[in-house]
């Protein structure tokens, strides 16, 4: 069975996306018709059966690729690899939460490297492919923390804050090309990871699990409600349309309100 869909056709390479947003990213893509390439550090059978697992409920052809996202030839290597890459989602990223003076130097350049510097060296390998291909998305996975900040996320608001801006280069680079490049900047976003802190979390605080997601997690959340991985594939998915064929260079906030205060 091959699949039907306002993206039939078109490739989608997404980093990070054997769990959390990134495989949410990357199963609203192959529902709408995308080809998928799946992507994390290791190289197990179970990722490789995600992405026969899609391929199967999709009618699309997806495949996993392990590439290690702190390293330059890794990204490039995976964009090559693919082969095609007609919509490119960086969403690969890691987190530390320390003070500044604090933080661990090897955490610092880890979270560049991951959340940052990928994305540059996966879009410098992949438009070149859209060009001459004649169209092309440039997705980034940013945050509401590319937005305004948080304190002890020195790294990884700095990281979000460049994904941001380098959004913004790369889609003026290619404004005269039918290509373009957004960021989506979610809030907090209900993961599996996510999902499993919150036990942990009702103990600490004594707290039922409505009064943990909606004080503690949610608090710079006005909403008081997680945004969803499928929300936000289906943000990915509508910037990869034909009516988005105008925007480029912007954020778009999934965040229930928090970058509004």
């Amino acid at each position: 069975m091959s699949a039907t869909g306002p993206l039939s056709g078109k490739t989608a390479v997404v980093t990070g996306s054997n769990s959390g947003i990134g495989l949410g990213v990357a199963r609203e893509m192959a529902k709408a018709g995308a080809d998928v390439v799946l992507n994390s550090f290791t190289d197990r059978a179970e990722d490789h059966a995600l992405a026969a697992e899609i391929a199967k409920e999709f009618g699309v052809k997806a495949t996993y690729i392990a590439a290690d996202m702190s390293k330059a030839d890794d990204c490039r290597r995976l964009i090559t690899d693919a082969g095609a890459c007609d919509i490119l989602i960086n969403n690969a990223g890691i987190q530390h939460v320390a003070p500044i003076d604090e933080f661990p130097t090897a955490k610092w350049d880890a979270i560049i490297a991951i959340n940052l510097s990928s994305a540059f060296h996966t879009t410098a390998v992949a438009l070149p492919m859209m060009r001459a291909a004649g169209w092309g998305r440039v997705i980034n996975i940013a945050s509401a923390h590319g937005l305004t900040a948080s304190p002890y996320k020195s790294a990884y608001v700095a990281a979000k804050h460049g994904i941001v801006g380098m959004s913004k280069t790369v889609a003026l680079e290619t404004a005269q090309d039918p290509i373009t490049c957004n960021a989506i900047c979610p809030g907090y976003v209900l993961t599996p990871l996510v999902e499993a802190q919150i036990p942990d979390t009702m103990k600490e605080y004594d707290m039922s699990r409505e009064d943990v997601i909606k004080n503690v997690m949610l608090t710079r959340q006005p909403s008081k409600e997680f945004a969803t991985v499928e929300q936000l594939g289906g943000t990915a998915v509508f910037l990869a349309s034909d009516a988005a064929a105008q925007i480029t260079g912007t954020t778009i906030s999934v965040d229930g309100g928090w970058t509004a205060l």
